[in-house]
């Protein structure tokens, strides 16, 4: 394997790199590149970066490179990877690791999947369940997608795919009380995404 001295690299991106692979408690010299993980990824072929790939560019410190790549933001935590793994290497955490910090640096790859997850979390916390017809909306009106879908719905509707929005829920205080807690955890086990960003997402 090539050696590489990562005491060279940027310290921005030494801490970056130390952030992902603790957040995702994976060594990644475990990884001797057999492309288990590749092969059998069904997003590969869509994205700019093999989950090999970017096992590779962290082995090598480059967490800038993965920061840019739209692989970790393309990832469907199948978890196919990690089955396949001879390793058995965590790479669905890598990638949510690898989305997380790029949210803090505020350069997501790819926004419309990072602006998708806020509005989902928004809405399960306002209503305490997801209503797929309202986030939808939600999600064409900010993105500017207004048409997207437009075709579909009707016909969507008619066969009871969609639903009408939905009130909240008698839970809804209760399951607001888990997210916000749950955004508590993280926020306290990565203090240094205040720094990054002056303030939390």
């Amino acid at each position: 394997m090539e050696a590489r001295n990562l005491t060279a690299a940027p310290q921005a991106a030494l801490l970056a790199l130390e952030r992902i692979l603790c957040d995702a408690q994976v060594d990644p010299k475990a990884c001797y590149q057999c492309g288990k993980c590749s092969a059998g990824c069904p997003v590969a072929a869509d994205a700019d970066m093999t989950p090999r790939q970017v096992m590779r560019h962290l082995q090598l410190g480059q967490a800038e490179a993965v920061l840019k790549s739209k692989m970790p933001w393309l990832c469907a935590g199948c978890g196919m990877c990690l089955a396949r793994c001879p390793q058995e290497i965590d790479l669905p955490s890598v990638m949510l690791a690898c989305r997380r910090e790029a949210k803090r640096t505020g350069s997501p790859a790819v926004s419309e999947v990072n602006r998708f997850n806020d509005l989902f979390i928004s809405g399960v916390r306002q209503q305490g369940t997801s209503n797929e017809t309202t986030l939808a909306m939600r999600y064409n009106l900010t993105t500017g997608h207004l048409l997207q879908d437009a075709l579909s719905a009707p016909k969507m509707m008619k066969r009871g795919m969609l639903e009408l929005p939905s009130k909240q829920t008698n839970k809804a205080e209760e399951v607001a009380a888990i997210i916000d807690k749950a955004r508590a955890v993280e926020q306290a086990a990565h203090p240094q995404a205040d720094d990054a960003k002056g303030g939390t997402a």
